[in-house]
């Protein structure tokens, strides 16, 4: 049997077979990677009217709400907690420095390295934009017990664990 961490190009067509076959017997919805997608995929598309009026992409709010917790992180770690590819997340940062929503800031002990942090009109934006962030959220947790909802971000928080490539 092949490494099931080798790319799919490397697999042999009975190994790819055998994995099409297992993955129809877990059937999507009980495959987790798909119904993260699938929560996901809905979460953003139920803000995408609200970032339209307030001019954002979803990197920018992104970039915004982790900024909220984390002001003045390193571009590096905001590309990692926002989960955006770095060249995706510069053009994101621009765009909210041109709208002055953001401010860079060379770090104090790494001439190289640059920290951003939120203005106080990214602040006012994001705070535009948290009622509906939240209302999503209350709406994706909606009829399941607050012991569950603990159980199931516990159960997240163990994963990434898991798989994480970055200290935080």
């Amino acid at each position: 049997m092949s490494d099931p961490n080798a790319p799919l190009q490397n697999v042999p067509a009975d190994d790819a077979t055998a994995s099409a076959r297992h993955l129809k017997n877990i059937g999507l919805e009980n495959f987790a990677p798909y119904l993260m997608n699938r929560i996901m995929g809905r979460y953003n598309a139920g803000l995408r009217e609200e970032l339209a009026l307030l001019g954002l992409t979803t990197p920018q709010m992104r970039a915004l709400a982790v900024l909220s917790v984390f002001d003045g992180i390193l571009i590096g770690e905001l590309a990692v907690y926002a989960v955006v590819e770095k060249s995706t997340l510069s053009r994101a940062l621009d765009a909210l420095r041109r709208d002055k929503m953001v401010r860079r800031e060379t770090d104090a002990e790494d001439s190289r390295a640059t920290r951003i942090f939120l203005t106080d009109q990214g602040r006012k934006v994001f705070a535009r934009m948290w009622p509906h962030m939240s209302a999503f959220y209350d709406q994706m947790f909606a009829g399941i017990s607050d012991k569950d909802r603990h159980i199931f971000v516990a159960t997240l928080q163990a994963m990434l664990l898991n798989i994480r490539q970055h200290d935080f």
